[in-house]
């Protein structure tokens, strides 16, 4: 099975074929049910009918741009190809590439179709993954004014953003939200974190990022701790950390936090699963999300 599938009305099977075998993808018969199916199972779907179909069909299938397909309508009659959903996502690129079949690419992201840099763009040009989702709306925006910079951090390293930043990270699936009582040491922290991946399954090299309240940002134990890990850790503000909030009960309440560890790893997370619920461990609470 190969990530693109091509479907098409009875009477566009030969176009869509052809388009199936340019991009070396599986032709699909068009059913009923058919988009269902290919949701779950498709990286991007071409759809060879009229646009109308596909968005009735699709309309009660989408959730949001991170986990929908691409999905690309080409023109009945072989001249256009327009990317529906997912254009920062997989569909500009598909369309684009459909045009060396001598389809039309109707490209309508605003950042793309004025020639700008998007922040999707820009994470698959460099082979990495957007950390802040709900950044990429206003920093696009930005790019279209022309008044965004993209900046390269080599780790160990300690970045400090605010909401509207969005944070790129070259490897890893996994993200970490930390906090910890003041005054804890670098070899507490490094210990927690391992016995937490520990817990959770998983390599620390599987580690994306590491993050946690700025309040932290004088603290040399959060710091030190995650150079010696090879990370690169966030701090978050009061308003970022409030925008999510964990399932467990937090003692950052006092502070007016909904809480530390969790909203930090799932803010700073590609899915915004918890795969460990905050766990306390000596002085160092941890939490990890997917």
């Amino acid at each position: 099975m190969t990530p693109i599938a091509v479907t098409s009305l009875p009477t566009f099977v030969t176009l869509a074929t052809r388009i199936a075998s340019f991009l070396d993808a599986d032709f699909v018969p068009y059913q009923e049910s058919k988009f269902t199916e290919l949701f779950g199972e498709r990286e991007s779907v071409v759809a060879v009918m009229a646009v109308g179909i596909v968005v009735r069909k699709i309309a009660p299938l989408l959730r949001d741009k991170w986990h929908d397909p691409a999905v690309v309508v080409v023109s009945p009659d072989g001249k256009f190809v327009i990317p529906l959903i997912g254009g920062h996502h997989g569909a500009n690129a598909l369309a684009r590439k459909l045009g060396g079949l001598g389809l039309i690419p109707v490209i309508t992201t605003a950042t793309e179709a004025v020639g700008r840099p998007s922040v999707e763009g820009i994470a698959a040009a460099t082979g990495t993954e957007v950390l802040t989702r709900d950044a990429t709306r206003p920093v696009n925006a930005a790019s279209l004014e022309g008044t965004i910079g993209v900046y390269v951090v080599k780790g160990p390293a300690v970045v400090i953003g605010d909401p509207g930043v969005a944070f790129l990270a070259r490897r890893g699936r996994y993200s970490i939200g930390l906090g910890c009582r003041k005054g804890t040491s670098a070899s507490e922290v490094e210990e927690a974190v391992k016995s937490a991946c520990s817990m959770a399954g998983i390599d620390p090299g599987e580690v994306a990022v590491y993050a946690t309240t700025s309040r932290k940002t004088t603290d040399p134990g959060l710091t030190e701790a995650v150079q010696r890990l090879g990370g690169v850790l966030l701090y978050l503000d009061d308003a970022t950390l409030n925008t999510k909030s964990g399932p467990t009960p937090s003692r950052a309440s006092i502070l007016g936090l909904g809480g530390v560890a969790e909203p930090s790893a799932l803010i700073t997370s590609k899915l915004g699963e918890l795969v460990l619920a905050k766990v306390v461990i000596g002085r160092v609470t941890v939490a990890i999300a997917a």
